[in-house]
């Protein structure tokens, strides 16, 4: 297929990639010349307006907007909204409110338009490891767009199949590929906003569980109850076999393998919104979370704050994601 990508960063660019090795032709638009480079040496087309982008694709026209959440994928819908034709269709593969999106959605239908709503996780690996894909959005549309989607999704590799869909059980789905249309407009982004608030609960109890291991030599306990662990090396131990296996847990080795004192990383935990609007929609729902509500607030304490736990969470996010965060 051929696909326009807006966004050349550190998941849009590899996302091209990935598009272009699976067979397909890229268009990509990024301010910064440099960014786009890799993709133009790998046979893409790099443009310099939106304009362009749309003027060199054929119609029905797939433009991906991979562009940080908020104002700046405003400006690139409101502007690709007056350039599109109808029947074109715009992704937005960002962490957009999923309320945004739905007034988004209905304001590009007005216009004969459709997009779908793409939560992605992935982060900077997902060039080699695949990319992780919720699909909200019009069912034609998602249909249409299947190939781009099966292409950046990990596929089957080597994970073991589900025991009870091995005997026929569960839905029949593209989930084991990587890849689900979870419903109409919203759906995907609601479903990724989710996804991060229990990725904000799972790395909040790793943290505070090797900040106990890291701190069990305190001169403060009693001399036969002191003990030197060697977290990294329980890190890697757990890889291994436990039932806390997971890709989080390989970060955390990774991390604590380079630098056991975590000192390049900082205490102050950010936060990129998911977060704070899984804590709204469970209070809008009655929903009870409150490992989520306090994996969030444990991050805005971290911010008065230099433990292991809190360095730990931001190496973890660094690892994942490329996030970095001030220095303390």
């Amino acid at each position: 297929m051929q696909i326009g990508i807006v966004g050349a960063g550190r998941m849009g660019g590899n996302m091209a990639l990935r598009l272009l090795r699976g067979g397909h032709d890229v268009v990509i638009h990024d301010p910064s010349v440099e960014a786009m480079q890799p993709v133009v040496a790998e046979g893409g087309l790099a443009v310099d307006s939106l304009a362009a982008m749309i003027g060199a694709l054929a119609a029905p026209r797939t433009v991906w907007v991979m562009v940080p959440a908020g104002a700046i994928t405003e400006q690139v819908v409101e502007e690709l909204s007056n350039l599109l034709s109808p029947g074109d269709t715009l992704i937005d593969g960002g962490n957009s409110n999923f309320k945004n999106t739905i007034e988004r959605a209905e304001m590009l239908a007005a216009k004969g338009l459709v997009m779908l709503d793409v939560g992605t996780s992935g982060g900077v690996h997902g060039l080699t490891r695949g990319y992780c894909l919720m699909v909200g959005g019009e069912t034609a549309a998602v249909e249409r767009n299947a190939p781009i989607f099966a292409t950046l999704a990990p596929g089957m590799g080597e994970i073991e199949r589900t025991p009870a869909r091995v005997r026929g059980l569960g839905s029949s789905d593209t989930a084991e590929h990587g890849w689900l249309h979870c419903g109409p407009s919203g759906s995907g982004h609601y479903v990724k906003m989710v996804h991060n608030g229990i990725e904000y609960g799972m790395m909040q109890a790793m943290a505070e569980g090797f900040a106990l291991m890291a701190t069990a030599g305190s001169d403060q306990l009693p001399a036969n109850r002191r003990f030197d662990i060697d977290c990294g090396a329980v890190a890697e131990l757990w890889r291994r076999g436990s039932v806390v296996t997971s890709w989080l847990l390989d970060l955390t080795a990774d991390s604590l393998a380079e630098t056991p004192d975590l000192a390049p990383y900082s205490a102050q935990v950010q936060d990129s919104g998911e977060g704070r609007w899984t804590v709204d929609s469970a209070v809008e729902q009655s929903v009870a979370a409150p490992v989520l509500t306090a994996a969030l607030y444990e991050r805005f304490r971290s911010r008065t704050s230099d433990g292991f736990g809190d360095k730990l969470l931001s190496a973890m996010r660094y690892k994942f994601g490329g996030h970095t965060a001030p220095k303390a």
